[in-house]
């Protein structure tokens, strides 16, 4: 069985549960995915499925993707790839369809998206730095002050500076699948989700 899933991030939402408690979810539209790569250890030196999410239209899509989806046996035009490790290639082929009946529901799982990105923001915004006083003659505020020890004459590496916020990859471990609708290839699962609405997000069985 495959360990994850590709989806896309559609909204948030609430849920109630049997005990009248109030859950906060996030939807999320997962597969299905078509199997367009098979790896094995005799041919790439690890088993692994690649797979294709989200169908596009034909002159958006690149003569290279073109020839490894024909290759594959896949007639759908296909946006994304992404490949999941697998202990044993055996029970798949190319052009299979898997849906989101692969998780269940109670189910643990690890989300991995792109961040909003916020721009060029200062220290305060970006690494939550405190500021200094807006009274009694402090003309800093907000900027950042010391850039680190003067022997060294250079700025070290990592240090928390204004810069480019967001727009980075982020693994939301530990999320819980409230609910499926396996016919619509929804997920509900617990909690925020990184990103924007229509963003990509690859859903992996916690752990995997």
């Amino acid at each position: 069985m495959l360990s994850g899933i590709l989806g896309k991030k559609v909204g948030m939402t609430h849920v109630f549960t049997e005990e009248g408690k109030n859950i906060p979810v996030t939807v999320i539209q997962a597969g299905p995915v078509y199997v367009t790569q098979i790896k094995t250890v005799e041919t790439d030196g690890y088993n692994a499925i690649q797979v294709g999410y989200e169908e596009m239209s034909d002159k958006h899509l690149t003569f290279p993707k073109h020839g490894h989806l024909k290759k594959a046996g896949v007639t759908t035009n296909l946006r994304h790839m992404a490949e999941f490790r697998v202990d044993s290639t055996d029970g798949f082929e190319l052009g299979q369809e898997i849906k989101v009946d692969i998780f269940g529901e109670g189910e643990n799982v690890d989300l991995t998206a792109k961040s909003k990105g916020r721009g060029f923001a200062g220290g305060v915004k970006r690494h939550h730095f405190k500021g200094q006083h807006m009274t009694h003659g402090f003309m800093t505020h907000r900027r950042p002050n010391s850039s680190g020890a003067t022997g060294p004459q250079r700025v070290f590496k990592g240090t928390k500076k204004p810069g480019h916020m967001g727009d980075a990859q982020i693994t939301q471990k530990g999320s819980r699948i409230v609910g499926l609708d396996a016919e619509r290839n929804l997920i509900w699962v617990s909690g925020s989700v990184p990103g924007a609405p229509d963003g990509l997000v690859r859903v992996t069985k916690a752990g995997k």
